[in-house]
């Protein structure tokens, strides 16, 4: 498998940090680094029995496959992997690069530009529709979304709707909302993109995508019809 480097990004504050959270019975120390990645400095060191508050979440380079990075307290990130956060591969505090209303702005915020046909942290390629689509869908939905989402393979964009359809916490119609999910299987490998803006009367949606224009960023409003399916995951919050 190919190494995944997290870009250096600048972290809004967040202003409620959750306290009391401890190493799980996985480890009895785990570094805690400079940024969400195992090659970055350590900045310091957590034992069995400390108690550490968590800021907000990211998503970085995969420890055993697990890609959520938790930044305490102290200003530095440490793999959920081995934290005893009472939940399994969800997020418990704010994304520490998007804390905002959803759909959000309409933005080339892609953050792994220039580390083309690597892979993610979520194990899709990068540069890919379905790598910018899942960095959409971690972020702004707080929503742990991997290749492998509610113990489904999801795929190239064209295997999206089969995926959604056997989630029993995901909902796929014909009609699109803010922050749903675009896709079609219309070309060979599909297609999916994040849906920024809709006019129902016009029956049109905005949408933003990578890799229409090879390995870019790209937004346009099209017809409603242009796409097979909707697919919403917010569900998963209910």
């Amino acid at each position: 498998m190919k190494t995944t480097y997290l870009l250096a990004v600048t972290v809004a504050t967040i202003a409620a940090s959750v306290s009391g959270y401890q190493l799980n019975d996985l480890t009895t120390y785990a570094n805690c680094r400079a940024n969400a990645t195992t090659d970055s400095a350590v900045v310091k060191q957590y034992v069995t029995g400390d108690e550490f508050s968590i800021k907000c979440q990211v998503s970085g380079m995969r420890v055993f496959d697990y890609a959520i990075w938790d930044k305490t307290g102290d200003d530095c990130y440490l793999t959920d992997y081995y934290v005893d956060t009472g939940v399994s591969s969800q997020y418990v505090a704010p994304n520490c690069l998007y804390d905002g209303p959803v759909p959000g702005p309409r933005v080339d915020d892609y953050r792994y530009k220039g580390l083309c046909d690597e892979v993610d942290p979520w194990n899709f390629y990068i540069c890919q529709c379905v790598s910018f689509v899942a960095q959409r869908i971690n972020e702004r939905l707080g929503i742990y979304f991997t290749n492998r989402f509610e113990g489904f393979e999801w795929g190239n964009a064209n295997t999206w709707a089969e995926a959604a359809r056997n989630s029993p916490n995901v909902t796929i119609d014909q009609i699109p909302k803010p922050g749903c999910i675009a896709q079609h299987s219309r070309s060979e490998l599909g297609h999916v993109a994040w849906v920024s803006k809709v006019d129902k009367r016009r029956k049109l949606v905005t949408i933003e995508q990578y890799n229409v224009v090879p390995h870019e960023y790209s937004s346009e409003t099209v017809a409603w019809d242009a796409f097979d399916y909707y697919i919403h995951l917010d569900n998963c919050h209910k």
